[in-house]
């Protein structure tokens, strides 16, 4: 034991000095990730200040800081200045949101998967591309930014989602998740700190935590990012991007206001921060705001991406880039894709210019507003969250659940959704909610299946 005697004092953590051939910053570190797995810190909890700590450990300060930065870069742990260090609240959540190998059982309510009848179109170009003389170039490798033709579709496709921008700025990717992957490899380092919604997208999540990169959740008011807590962040916790999915944001379904992409845009530009911007849901909006990158487009990287709103086999994203970083995100992208599909940029381009992705978007838009009429005839109103457009929708729960216990049941009673702790950033309790996808379901009978299981466990 130490000089210092601790043997009765209320710390949250004791931990043993160890004693092993790693440096012992990182041994600490290891020791504070298996104790979070073994349940015996929970989510939320304070640890001891770092002073405290290295004297009960006899050990210098660095040392603990050191420890906690590398838990912190891994996700397990948040602090801001002033409050203290807290074990993450989403460190024994699951992240992955596809769909279960073994979900034969379950009506799919967690994973999004679009729904649309709308493959004739599909078929009738790949048709006319499968004569076509040259069709066999097309599997081989291409242009990794693609035509000028093919740049221009795409330019068409995101000035309907609000951003009006030009060719020279397009970088095609495959598909969102690449794109994010490729931007925070590409622009950001390990240690850097990134600015997010306290409830974000977990894509984000997994990959900061691949890359070592820290995720700053930023006060919010009114339900979106508030001017306040952004210049906080920037001040005392220097971040050096912000992550905002604007349109639909996954998973609280909220649309930011205008007034708030213009605070977001004047902010980026006066503490010189990187907007990765994604606009994953804006074409499901038939009168999308003007992008935050319409406002500040040297200092946001905005992606555009067809799975979710096209089908989910469509990987491919198209990211807009200042000119600044365009050389950088190429190779990244590069580096990252290897290649991208002639034949599906090729086949997304057609469909982009003869208008059938217009069709393919409206029949989404139908579709998902018959379920949710359904939707919203089973469940209550004051707890359900989010437009008849968006395919997803934000659940709040009575008090007497949280959002992983009420997963949990679900799961039990047939059902899959996603509970909040799967989104959540930071020591913040997550609210008791959780994420249903009305589009996943294959059939309206096994959605309504599932709405009358998450009826029957809001009403116990």
């Amino acid at each position: 034991m130490p000089f210092n005697s601790f043997e009765n004092y209320p710390m949250s953590w004791k931990p043993q000095k160890p004693h092993t051939g790693k440096p012992l910053y990182l041994a600490l570190a290891d020791q504070l990730e298996a104790d979070i797995a073994r349940g015996v810190l929970l989510p939320g909890t304070k640890l001891p200040p770092y002073r405290e700590l290295a004297d009960y450990l006899d050990v210098n300060v660095s040392t603990i800081t050191r420890a906690f930065k590398v838990c912190k870069q891994k996700g397990l742990l948040s602090g801001t200045v002033g409050s203290g260090t807290f074990v993450s609240y989403d460190t024994t959540a699951d992240t992955r949101m596809t769909r279960r190998t073994d979900s034969s059982f379950l009506v799919e309510m967690g994973p999004i998967f679009p729904r649309s009848n709308t493959t004739d179109d599909v078929i009738c170009m790949l048709k006319k591309m499968i004569i076509e003389p040259d069709f066999g170039k097309l599997l081989q490798y291409g242009n990794p930014e693609g035509s000028i033709w093919q740049k221009e579709a795409a330019i068409k496709l995101i000035r309907k989602a609000g951003y009006d921008t030009k060719a020279d700025h397009l970088i095609p990717a495959t598909g969102g998740q690449n794109a994010i992957a490729a931007i925070m490899a590409g622009l950001f380092r390990a240690g850097d700190r990134i600015g997010v919604d306290p409830l974000t997208y977990p894509g984000v999540k997994t990959c900061a935590k691949m890359l070592g990169i820290e995720l700053i959740p930023i006060q919010h008011e009114n339900d979106e990012i508030s001017e306040a807590g952004l210049l906080h962040a920037c001040t005392n916790e220097h971040i050096k991007g912000l992550y905002i999915m604007p349109d639909y944001q996954n998973p609280t379904t909220h649309t930011m206001s205008l007034s708030g992409r213009k605070m977001i845009a004047k902010t980026a530009k006066e503490n010189n921060l990187i907007v990765i911007e994604d606009s994953a849901h804006s074409l499901l909006n038939e009168n999308p705001l003007p992008a935050v990158a319409s406002f500040a487009p040297e200092h946001t990287v905005y992606i555009s991406s067809l799975s979710k709103t096209v089908a989910p086999g469509f990987r491919l994203a198209y990211v807009v880039s200042p000119l600044q970083y365009k050389s950088i995100l190429s190779d990244a992208l590069y580096n990252i894709n290897l290649s991208l599909s002639p034949f599906l940029t090729e086949l997304a381009s057609r469909m982009i210019a003869s208008e059938s992705v217009d069709r393919i978007i409206e029949e989404h838009r139908q579709v998902t507003r018959n379920r949710n009429h359904l939707v919203n005839q089973y469940l209550p109103k004051h707890l359900l969250i989010g437009a008849d457009e968006c395919i997803f929708r934000w659940l709040l729960l009575p008090e007497n659940y949280t959002g992983k216990e009420f997963e949990k049941l679900a799961q039990q009673a047939g059902v899959q959704v996603y509970a909040s702790e799967r989104f959540a950033v930071g020591k913040a309790k997550p609210p008791a909610a959780v994420r249903i996808v009305v589009t996943t379901p294959e059939t309206i009978d096994e959605l309504r299946t599932g709405l009358e299981v998450l009826k029957k466990l809001l009403s116990a």
